[in-house]
């Protein structure tokens, strides 16, 4: 049986419980496909289901592989695979875990990699794009001429967020720290707020829309910025329902759903030099536990990555 060096956790707790081992290489099965990992996003989703914050609502069976988010390239196709081929260059998500050498995904989950960019970056694509698009455009509905809140702007769903609600013709407020403003101003925010320096409930008003990619007390004040009617839609906890209710809005969590449809569009945007990604940290497989420490500072811009392999041709 081959075998291959990935991080697992065995149980619940701190950095330390990511460990580097040797185990079977995962087989594919119909509808599948093996792939080599050169790159694996880092998500703060992956450190909340180790420390066990998730487990009421995301349990997980353990021994587990952590990540979900990847690029690299098919070893071999399962069964009825036709439209990917040993040797394609992909990026998208896989429900096995990602922190590894080798993982298996659906094929409705991947799509050809985008040629512009490195297997590095195209790992940093997949969940913040995907969460982007569908919180703001289905979840949220957002329209051209709206005003939107995006809440942690320069992270690695917000920086897609800004850049997909500009696209569409929204205004767009965003807050992010001071070190990013310039950075995030060049996404397409009309409006920064630095969450630091500023409260957010006595600078913003009236707005259709707030995507929440922070949690916690931001999401909270955040409730004030909205319109009577207005939405909030959160990708990091559960809302308050009853402050929502209170104030005329819905709130909801929102989790987005892999599309290779979508994968696809994405590709052809970035190709076309309409759509950027960003890289906060780079790590290897083997210093995991430093990633996630990252993670959890909640500092940075763009997307933690972990590089499996040292091949990062384009």
């Amino acid at each position: 049986m081959s075998t291959m060096h990935a991080i697992r956790v065995h149980t619940y707790g701190d950095v330390d419980q990511l460990q580097l081992e040797q185990i079977p290489q995962p087989e594919p099965q119909e509808g599948e496909v093996l792939v080599r990992v050169h790159a694996a996003g880092v998500n703060p989703l992956d450190w909340k289901i180790r420390s066990g914050w998730m487990k009421s609502i995301m349990p997980v069976a353990f021994p587990y592989v952590p990540g979900n988010e990847f690029a690299g390239v098919v070893e071999r196709v399962g069964p009825n695979v036709s439209t990917l081929r040993p040797g394609q260059a992909v990026f998208g998500q896989s429900p096995g875990g990602t922190y590894a050498e080798y993982c298996t995904a659906p094929v409705r989950t991947l799509a050809p990699k985008p040629t512009a960019l490195s297997f590095d970056e195209a790992a940093t694509v997949p969940i913040g794009a995907t969460t982007a698009w569908q919180g703001l455009f289905v979840a949220g509905e957002l329209q051209a001429g709206q005003r939107v809140l995006i809440l942690g702007a320069s992270g690695g769903v917000g920086t897609f967020a800004v850049q997909f609600a500009h696209s569409k013709g929204a205004y767009v407020i965003a807050t992010t720290s001071a070190r990013n403003v310039a950075f995030v101003r060049s996404l397409g925010a009309d409006t920064l707020i630095d969450y630091i320096q500023t409260r957010i409930e006595d600078e913003v008003h009236d707005v259709d829309l707030v995507f929440d990619a922070v949690g916690g007390e931001a999401s909270t004040c955040a409730f004030s910025t909205l319109k009577r009617g207005g939405k909030l839609i959160t990708i990091a906890g559960q809302p308050d329902e009853a402050q929502a209710q209170a104030r005329s809005v819905s709130a909801s969590f929102f989790a987005g759903h892999p599309s290779a449809d979508l994968l696809g569009t994405f590709a052809c945007l970035i190709d076309a030099g309409q759509l950027r990604t960003s890289i906060a940290a780079t790590f290897p497989l083997s210093e995991a536990h430093k990633a996630h420490e990252l993670s959890q500072s909640g500092h940075g811009r763009g997307r933690i990555i972990l590089r499996v392999t040292e091949h990062q041709d384009k």
